[in-house]
């Protein structure tokens, strides 16, 4: 479950619903850090940037800002969200971890919101986790190190030769790092 944090309506539009006739793009930019530019100058009000990443949509590899009337593309430079805050819950395997991202979204890490991670070229793991509709947050690096501090172990079958996955428990789910 995807909530707003508190203050505002907790129901996201169906914008997955909305198909309108009128489409083009407008000068919007989310640059790798989760921050949002419009013609080439930062957004400053967070209201704002919260009531436009409701209405973002991802269709095949491009991002929308979506009403029943128009649908606009916009530029991301990696992923539209960024988490920045993260709670744990509980701990082991019972324990669930919440992350909340810097446009009022939370949700806890689960099978609906898994954790991925996408390697550069120099082998190095970036963690994402997925917010809603194929839309993909990046963990900020201080949620990171907040999150390695929870890694645990879980054993694997007996065919393995290590014999142990190493990853973190959420909702009762393993996620392997």
């Amino acid at each position: 479950e995807i909530r707003a944090l508190v203050g505002e309506e907790g129901v996201l539009p169906p914008v997955e619903s909305w198909q309108p006739e009128r489409s083009g793009e407008i000068d919007i930019r989310i640059d790798s850090n989760g921050v949002w530019f419009y013609q080439g100058d930062e957004m400053q009000r967070q209201s704002v940037v919260r009531l436009l990443s409701r209405i973002l949509r991802k269709d095949d590899d491009a991002y929308y800002l979506v009403t029943p009337a128009e649908k606009m593309k916009i530029s991301v430079d990696d992923v539209p969200f960024l988490v920045g805050m993260m709670d744990v819950e509980g701990e082991g395997e019972a324990q669930k971890i919440h992350f909340s991202t810097q446009t009022g979204d939370y949700f806890t890490l689960s099978q609906v919101h898994p954790l991925r991670f996408v390697y550069n070229e120099r082998n190095e793991p970036t963690p994402y986790v997925l917010v809603r509709h194929e839309m993909l947050a990046k963990l900020s690096r201080p949620v990171y190190y907040q999150l390695v501090d929870h890694i645990g172990a879980k054993d694997t079958d007996a065919e393995s030769e290590e014999g142990q996955e190493l990853g973190v428990w959420s909702d009762g789910e393993f996620f392997s790092i």
